[in-house]
């Protein structure tokens, strides 16, 4: 009866998604139907570590995360785990060849978190490296299923779009970021005198990384491609609606994608998909 039991945590991986993440359940949903739950496993691991960095602040944080981490390399080592969410996840680890150096900077940039409330450029680019990049790394290795010489060849654009997107993730976030964790992510920024030219040099260099990443969302498999195009397009959209506020604006409130709207962007997503217009 083991089959019981994975198809139990990989729909505990698939709950993650879809309570902590609206957009991203709807992107998943656009991809070919063997790449979903490898991605939901994937999610719900990187939604776990996360949280308990960000949200666990009545408890010991610290601890906890250790305890979460050697956790994940029992059952990396073991092949099983009595936690949902760890056994889902070392199911993709192995089935994709999945390197443990992406799970261990991913880590590394999640226990940033636990004492970093500044960045420098190098801790900024080791955090945003561990926190976005590996992940779109590790998601290129289902696309591909595993083939070494079009995960090498795809790298590089996956790395520029998990960029793209976790600053994306801070400059809407600048506000709850500094206000309830106390973290400035981007370098030589100050929140409290967080000027309009410093944003737009961050936003010109966003919208470099999406160009990029275009290039090889392009490139993708079929079945990952619509997915992947429409958090794309969702992502290049609330850069523009950002870019669209001062300053002074975002850390006020915090900028979003109505959901009409998002659902719009999946119809758009679809038809360009469809008509080779991607």
């Amino acid at each position: 009866m083991m089959e019981l039991y994975h198809k139990v945590c990989r729909e505990c991986s698939q709950l993650v998604t879809n309570q902590y993440s609206t957009s991203f359940s709807l992107g998943i949903k656009m991809f070919a139907e063997e790449f979903r739950g490898p991605i939901y496993n994937i999610y719900g691991f990187v939604r776990f570590a996360d949280e308990i960095v960000d949200t666990f602040h009545d408890h010991d944080k610290a601890l906890l995360f250790e305890e979460f981490r050697a956790d994940t390399y029992k059952a990396l080592d073991r092949k099983i785990s009595l936690n949902p969410i760890l056994h889902s996840f070392q199911e993709v680890v192995h089935q994709y060849d999945i390197s443990v150096d992406l799970i261990d900077g991913f880590l590394d940039s999640m226990k940033m978190d636990l004492k970093s409330s500044e960045f420098d450029r190098p801790t900024y680019e080791k955090y945003i490296f561990g926190s976005a990049e590996v992940v779109g790394l590790m998601c290129l290795k289902v696309f591909v299923k595993g083939d070494r010489a079009e995960y090498d060849r795809l790298k590089d654009s996956a790395m520029k779009l998990g960029s793209a997107f976790q600053k994306v993730n801070f400059l809407r976030d600048v506000k709850s970021d500094f206000i309830d964790r106390g973290r400035v992510y981007f370098p030589n920024v100050m929140y409290e005198s967080f000027t309009c030219l410093q944003k737009s040099e961050i936003e010109e260099e966003i919208q470099s990384e999406f160009d990029e990443a275009l290039v090889g969302i392009r490139q993708l498999p079929k079945g990952a491609r619509l997915g992947v195009f429409a958090a794309f397009t969702y992502y290049e959209r609330l850069l523009k609606k950002i870019r669209s506020h001062t300053a002074a604006d975002v850390k006020k409130t915090r900028i979003r994608v109505s959901d009409p709207r998002k659902m719009m962007l999946l119809g758009v997503s679809a038809v360009k998909s469809k008509v080779g217009a991607i």
